[in-house]
């Protein structure tokens, strides 16, 4: 019997400005999309990665962190991702202290396979305690003295100093320092491998097409982001979606590919990661 059903593609993304801008096209029936369904599960990243884990969604947000252990299941999609470019994930305190001084502190931290994470397992090894908090309550845990200090990612970036938090080390920053000007890569879309080469590519495609529509349609993606930016005016959510959907999400290029690569590789020598990350691109 003939049947004219659309294939489903369950995508998983956080509630957050960038995704939402970069998700607005496919969200909102701004493109064409074929053969395929997609349908939309919004979660924080650390929730992201879990279930990546398990292979639930055919194509989801993930940490570059992350990817290190479902390789088998998910290739990484070349569009999508999100990149710092000399900025990135933050550590925040309530006084400013030096890099060093966060040795044997106790910070809260987004979750374990974040990028942040593994970028702040590189700076600081396991000189540090660390406590697992939901993204959106870390300023305030800091704020209130519960943690020593907090690792920040999302919007938290632009809104610390709302709370009266002082910076301590720009991971983004660090990272390009110290790597003679990478980026530091934080999130990737990764879409399941038992779909199939063609479908693989075919997704990846429609997922390209969201993103530049909503760079092309710069305005309108906007409005539908501001929806998700938890404090931030239209300004810092400009600002914040400028970071974070920019040239390196239509396409990692070279310089992405190597900061991925490199990234995963310093996870594993430095005993992080533990076994050698193989990444294949999809597109």
């Amino acid at each position: 019997m003939m049947t004219d059903e659309k294939v489903l593609i369950r995508i998983g993304h956080s509630p957050d400005p960038d995704d939402a801008f970069m998700f607005h096209a496919l969200a909102n029936d701004k493109i064409e999309t074929g053969k395929y369904r997609f349908t939309h599960e919004l979660q924080d990243i650390e929730s992201l990665n879990k279930r990546a884990l398990k292979g639930e969604l055919e194509l989801t947000a993930v940490s570059l962190h992350g990817y290190a252990y479902m390789t088998d299941t998910y290739a990484i999609c070349s569009c999508g991702a999100s990149i710092g470019d000399n900025y990135g994930p933050m550590v925040v305190a309530r006084e400013e202290c030096a890099i060093e001084d966060l040795k044997g502190k106790k910070i809260a931290v987004p979750g374990t396979m974040t990028t942040a994470f593994l970028a702040l397992k590189l700076l600081l090894g396991d000189t540090f305690e660390f406590e697992v908090h939901p993204f959106d309550e870390i300023l305030n845990i800091v704020e209130r003295g519960d943690a020593d200090a907090g690792l920040i990612i999302h919007e938290g970036q632009l809104t610390y100093a709302d709370q009266g938090l002082k910076l301590i080390v720009d991971l983004g920053e660090w990272w390009y320092k110290e790597t003679d000007g990478l980026p530091l890569p934080l999130g990737a879309n990764a879409i399941r491998k038992d779909l199939g080469q063609e479908v693989m590519e075919e997704v990846t495609e429609y997922l390209k097409q969201s993103i530049v529509y909503g760079l092309e349609n710069r305005k309108e993606a906007l409005a539908h982001a501001q929806k998700y930016g938890r404090d931030l005016d239209d300004a810092k959510a400009d600002k914040f979606v400028g970071m974070y959907v920019n040239d390196y999400t239509v396409d990692f290029g070279d310089k992405g590919r190597e900061a991925v690569k490199l990234l995963l590789k310093k996870g594993y020598e430095q005993g992080v990661i533990p076994n050698p990350v193989e990444i294949e691109f999809i597109g």
